[in-house]
């Protein structure tokens, strides 16, 4: 099998499929020969996803599905038709959401919302995929985290809260699940250009927060998520599991040099 095919006739499921990092996962793996199968709550999402993977890439099998990750019932029952097509390989658990609010100020409301979908929705996939997976002793599940459950953000109290618990969530489910051959990771992305993000931040936010936090001196591209998917999802990474890894430009490393002392090492670095 070619590098360019690791996924030749693996069944990947993809959650929060429609659109950004969930959508350009999906293409990942259907160009490495996967067939796919697209969960995504918005059925519109869900029909032009399906549609624009299947005209890119007719030789396999494009799927999709209509789901509230938050319906454990539905979620089961979703699982289980979609595995009963063709055993289901890899789950890439991505669906997620967020909001910005001070935390004195979070409605209950907003806060139950971020965490049915960020943790207990991904715990109702993963809990309805992995049930098959143990019945054959084989599988792979990467979970969506964040850079924020490992070091918060001021405004995000809610969506911190339920990225930590993915985290945790993963490296319990990496020790109970190793025994029945699955396999589970996840990753912790940080400031990412996706839709979602756009529909939050100002194009002056953007600039002023990599030019104060981020070392690599851009944001993320979805690009930048989708190969850490593609790669804790295969033969490569056989012998990891339970860990989280970061792509974040290099935030979590320590704090950003100040321009002054940026500019002093370029120039103590061409003068070597």
């Amino acid at each position: 099998m070619s590098p360019s095919k690791r996924f030749e006739s693996k069944h990947v499921v993809v959650t929060g499929a429609g659109r950004g990092i969930g959508f350009e996962t999906a293409r990942h793996f259907a160009s490495e020969g996967a067939n796919v199968h697209v969960l995504e709550v918005d059925a519109g999402l869900v029909g032009t996803a399906v549609e624009q993977l299947r005209s890119a890439f007719p030789a396999v099998q494009i799927d999709g599905t209509v789901l509230d990750v938050r319906d454990r019932s539905a979620v089961y029952a979703a699982i289980a038709s979609i595995d009963a097509r063709q055993a289901i390989d890899v789950l890439i658990n991505n669906a997620g959401i967020a909001s910005e609010t001070p935390f004195l100020e979070i409605p209950e409301s907003e806060w139950r919302t971020i965490l049915d979908v960020n943790l207990t929705g991904l715990f109702f996939v993963a809990q309805a995929v992995c049930n098959l997976m143990a019945k054959r002793k084989l599988g792979v599940v990467v979970n969506m985290a964040s850079k924020n459950g490992i070091a918060g953000e001021v405004g995000y109290a809610h969506y911190n809260s339920s990225k930590a618990g993915v985290i945790m969530l993963t490296k319990t489910m990496a020790l109970e699940l190793a025994p029945l051959g699955i396999r589970v990771n996840a990753v912790c992305p940080g400031y990412i250009q996706t839709p979602m993000s756009e529909a939050i931040d100002s194009t002056e936010f953007v600039k002023d927060f990599i030019d104060r936090y981020v070392p690599l001196g851009r944001p993320g591209r979805v690009q930048d998520v989708s190969s850490l998917f593609l790669f804790l999802a295969s033969d490569e990474s056989r012998f990891m599991t339970g860990e989280c890894l970061v792509a974040d430009g290099g935030q979590l490393a320590g704090q950003k040099p100040a321009p002054s002392l940026a500019d002093r090492m370029v120039a103590s670095a061409k003068l070597a």
